[in-house]
């Protein structure tokens, strides 16, 4: 998990720190509440009662910035290095829900990442998780949310880039996010006109080796 942390003025985003405010302060602060967090989960006889907290790898390092605050490029340019790094390291699971636990042995996913996939679907049975829904959200780890969260003093929010993306495309209303969870087989191959279309690339394809094959046992090539 990463996450981009600042120290904002006392009235928000849009005004300064404190002059006593530095990195070494926001340092100490993030590394104290890291290690003061604990979440416990709800009590489960199959697996007890649990206490969560962050581990002992807490990687702290300093963004940057200018003289008009945070550096977005900077922030920009960790942000995408992580998601896609994550990304790349755990699979992100499959692109479509599983059904059954014979879906998770036949996925096309790396050991570990079935690992998980697995205990998702173990603790997503039992009736203490159920509202979870880990069996539903399996194929992602358990995980539902997006990959990414925002502050909306911070950064940005959906709606607002929807919005931006409709003025820049000429609309005048924001369209609706559109959502399709059903798919249906269409068809494969090609249509009539490019299976004509390929069969005779494909014949003259089959002419030219001939041509060539030919060429060369008349002037005596093996």
């Amino acid at each position: 998990m990463h996450a981009i942390i600042r120290l904002d003025g006392p009235d928000g985003p849009d005004t300064e720190p404190p002059t006593w405010a530095t990195t070494d302060h926001l340092t100490d602060a993030v590394r104290a509440a890291a290690g003061r967090v604990l979440v416990h989960t709800p009590y489960s006889p199959a697996v007890g009662e649990l206490t969560l907290a962050w581990g002992a790898q807490l990687d702290i390092r300093t963004l940057h910035a200018d003289g008009d605050g945070p550096d977005d490029d900077a922030v920009a340019a960790y942000v995408a290095k992580y998601v896609t790094k994550g990304a790349s390291d755990t699979g992100a699971g499959t692109d479509h829900p599983l059904t059954t636990r014979h879906d998770i042995d036949t996925a096309p996913v790396t050991t570990h990442v079935r690992t998980l996939i697995r205990t998702c679907w173990r603790l997503g049975g039992l009736p203490e998780y159920g509202p979870l829904r880990l069996r539903a959200w399996a194929h992602t780890l358990g995980y539902r949310g997006h990959i990414l969260t925002k502050s909306r003093a911070y950064s940005t929010t959906y709606t607002a880039l929807r919005a931006e993306r409709a003025h820049h495309l000429g609309h005048t209303n924001t369209p609706d996010t559109i959502t399709e969870r059903r798919w249906r087989y269409v068809g494969s191959g090609h249509t009539p006109g490019a299976a004509l279309i390929a069969a005779g690339i494909a014949d003259d394809l089959a002419n030219n080796r001939e041509s060539a094959r030919a060429a060369t046992t008349d002037r005596g090539w093996a």
